[in-house]
């Protein structure tokens, strides 16, 4: 089964919504390269659309109708957005769940040393990464530090103008023999992920009680930290800072029809998704949900991860602000929900053919990709939608000229992978994965076709309005 390039949809004459949404994108990516970053600017955006804090709406008593707009923040990591529908939400929603976590190297509690003259910070990689892929990369540092009376001082250094950026070293090919004989995921260990951040030592050789300064470039590292945002060392044990790649996303390729950024999986799905929610330009029949998460890279844990039960928490909370909570409305609210799964596929990438099977595999400039199953090999892990479900998408999506392909993530013996899917799946929600093709995945800077992201963003507007 062949389908059409979706840019010839688009001529050049009638690409300017196209590329101003890609540029849009674009800037978004360069600026939120953190889960925290996301939700503080996706929080923003929602309030001056017209979305009203939950907290808010439950402490003033007030009643929802068709209509409203209400969002909720989970611990600065993770969101919620609804859009009440027209009709009882025991029906069931339309959900666009997307995560915003990415892989990176998060500091360690006990980060900051000295050896050998040189002041370093220990990591911690967090996802599943080609750790050899982390080395002789310009680093920046994004995050929080929270002090012991719950001041928040938020980091970001190594994007702005001017900013020093940061990095892992790496052994220079001239005695890198003994390197060069181990597999690829031994030739940098997790434990030599360090950071190099400074080289010059404090002047003075004794503090002030007259002792001698044992690592003084250390000493120096933390006077600027001081000095800059009165941060103490004892301070990174209640901190959260990611280490990055630094610079912007940038336009790939002589056509500009690309992206390159970081952290593409999965903001380029979620980014679509709330967008969508932000230009649904009707009060939709069923109550429409963008569900914006943490931590699927590390299996969906954790209070700000798909497996806690905020999501069902929060509907709860909103079914009661509409009038219309009970134990069992709010079982038949989830179950009777439709959801896109966004997240993204792996492209056919014609430098590595013999990992994928042509005929099942996601192509730049087809659209939107809905992967029926993930999980591996057996189909183990996976979430396999119903055939009925993907029927009624395929009806709502060619209705509505949306372009869309469909794909496996790779050969079946080959790998796999996983997303939020199957957890929504156990409230008996209609689920399936969709999202965005990407070159170069879990990589410091991926790929991906500004034409598929737009067409996801058309598909996800159409399945709010009429799934």
């Amino acid at each position: 089964m062949e389908r059409k390039n979706a840019w010839e949809k688009y001529p050049a004459d009638k690409r300017e919504k196209l590329m101003r949404f890609g540029e849009n994108y674009r800037q978004f990516i360069s600026g939120c390269k953190t889960e925290r970053e996301c939700v503080t600017k996706f929080a923003k955006m929602a309030q001056n659309a017209g979305f009203t804090k939950l907290d808010e709406i439950i402490s003033s008593g007030e009643t929802l109708k068709p209509g409203d707009k209400v969002c909720s923040v989970i611990m600065g990591k993770s969101m919620a957005l609804y859009i009440i529908g027209e009709e009882p939400m025991e029906n069931g929603m339309n959900i666009l769940g997307a995560h915003i976590d990415s892989p990176r190297l998060d500091l360690k509690q006990n980060p900051l040393y000295e050896d050998t003259g040189l002041a370093m910070l220990d990591t911690h990689y967090y996802g599943g990464v080609k750790k050899y892929q982390w080395v002789t990369l310009p680093l920046a540092l994004h995050g929080v530090f929270v002090k012991k009376d719950g001041t928040i001082v938020p980091v970001s250094i190594g994007d702005k103008p001017g900013d020093p950026v940061f990095g892992v070293s790496d052994l220079l090919i001239h005695l890198a023999d003994d390197q060069l004989q181990k597999k690829a995921n031994k030739v940098v260990e997790g434990e030599n992920l360090d950071i190099l951040i400074g080289s010059i030592p404090v002047s003075e050789k004794k503090d002030e009680k007259g002792e001698a300064i044992k690592d003084r470039v250390k000493a120096g590292i933390l006077r600027i930290l001081e000095k800059e945002y009165q941060i103490s060392e004892d301070d990174f044990i209640s901190a959260e800072i990611e280490a990055v790649p630094a610079g912007e996303a940038r336009d790939y390729g002589f056509d500009r029809s690309m992206i390159m950024g970081y952290g593409h999986d999965d903001r380029v799905c979620a980014y679509p998704s709330f967008m969508a929610m932000m230009d649904l330009d009707v009060i939709p029949k069923r109550t429409s949900v963008c569900l914006l998460v943490d931590k699927e890279e590390i299996g969906s844990v954790g209070a700000t991860g798909m497996h806690s039960r905020f999501f069902e928490n929060m509907t709860a909370e909103v079914l009661n602000a509409a009038g219309q909570y009970s134990e069992l409305t709010l079982r038949r609210a989830l179950a009777n929900s439709k959801v896109l799964s966004s997240d993204v596929s792996a492209a056919f990438d014609p430098n590595y053919p013999e990992v994928s099977e042509k005929k099942n595999s996601a192509y730049f400039g087809e659209g939107l990709v809905f992967n029926k199953y993930t999980g591996s090999r057996g189909k183990s892990g996976s979430n396999d939608a119903n055939a009925e479900y993907v029927g009624h998408l395929r009806d709502i999506l060619e209705r509505n000229h949306v372009s869309f392909q469909t794909s496996e993530l790779g050969r079946v013996d080959q790998g796999g992978g996983g997303t939020i899917a199957y957890i929504l799946a156990n409230y008996g929600m209609e689920v399936i994965d969709s999202g965005v093709a990407v070159l170069n995945m879990h990589a410091p800077w991926e790929i991906i076709s500004k034409v598929d992201l737009y067409e996801a963003y058309l598909g996800y507007k159409v399945f709010l309005k009429e799934a």
